[in-house]
């Protein structure tokens, strides 16, 4: 496994630790972050239009389409750093 890879797994496993809950808007970019990391660009069908949740995730992900996988990481990593304090 790459140290980024590495690195993110770890950062995956400390945002699960975090001391507080993030604000909503930092958690669908940590949602959006992870799963670019992940999977690449958004797949499947947008939720329906009352699974709010759903939707929110959906849309987050969507707005990193095109992002390259190694470049999510390296946000996603950062982001979770900076919410370590």
């Amino acid at each position: 496994m790459s140290d980024l890879n590495t690195r993110f797994k770890q950062a995956a496993d400390d945002a699960q630790q975090l001391p507080e809950r993030p604000d909503n808007d930092t958690m669908l970019s940590l949602y959006a972050l992870y799963k670019q990391g992940s999977q690449g660009d958004v797949s499947g069908d947008k939720p329906g239009f009352f699974d709010f949740v759903g939707v929110a995730k959906y849309e987050a992900w969507e707005k990193r389409k095109g992002m390259a996988e190694d470049e999510a990481k390296e946000e996603y990593i950062k982001l979770v750093e900076s919410l370590k304090g």
